[in-house]
Formats: structure tokens, sequence, C-alpha cells
């Protein structure tokens, strides 16, 4: 499985985003696909989850209630909207692939990748 990610840009506070991740590979319907983020100094964070099938998604407490992720296994792709952007929300934005049947939702860290797509920048401006 390949990911590409897209969608990052530039935003002021209280705007919108919506990121895509476009996978390649057949099986791509079989993996559960997370969104994480990077801040500049700082650790590697998860952001959000969903199921394989798009029937549970899970959230960080931080972006609960802005953030909205989907998938369209049709087109292969997972979707990230966000919401009421923050300046604090300023990453790099990741989306990554494991394998469903290796995971216990809603717990997942990066340990349980399997496939990891290259980010995509997000900067809000206050």
């Amino acid at each position: 499985v390949q990911l590409q990610a897209s969608g990052g840009g530039l935003v002021q506070a209280g705007g919108s985003l919506r990121l895509s991740c476009a996978a390649s590979g057949r099986t791509f319907s079989s993996y559960a696909t997370a969104w994480f983020r990077q801040a500049p100094g700082k650790e590697r964070e998860f952001v959000g989850v969903i199921s394989s099938s798009g029937g549970s998604r899970y959230y960080a407490a931080p972006v609960q209630g802005r953030f909205t992720i989907s998938r369209d296994n049709a087109k292969n792709t997972v979707y990230l909207q966000m919401n009421s952007l923050k300046p604090e929300d300023t990453a790099v934005y990741y989306c990554a692939a494991a394998l469903e049947s290796g995971l216990r939702l809603p717990f997942i860290t990066g340990d349980d990748i399997d496939y990891w797509g290259k980010g995509t920048l997000v900067t809000v401006s206050s």
C-alpha cells in the first residue's frame, strides 16, 4: 500500500481545510487509516483513525468535534475534514495505514502502522 496525502496549505484561524489521502493497492479496504501530525519542535501525535469499513472513528481530544475522518473505499481515499482551525493545529499531517486485524481500536500508535504517507503541511495563521 502506498499513501499520498494532499490538501495542506495556509488558512486563517477559524477556517477549514480538507486533506485527502490517496492509496494504491487492492487491499486498502482491509486497513484502518489514521492521521498523525507533527508540529515544529514537537513529537508526532495521533489525530484520529477510521476503521477499514468506515464504521468506527476515533479522535484525539484536541480535535474532537472539529475534525472528521471519512473514507471512500471505492476511490481508495481517506479524508480529514478540519474545521474551526486554530494556530496550534499547525503541523505536518501524515496519513498512515495499519492492517485492522492486528489492531484493537481505538488504541493505535505509530508502532502499529504498516505504511506511512508523505506529509502535507497545514499552517494556521492567527
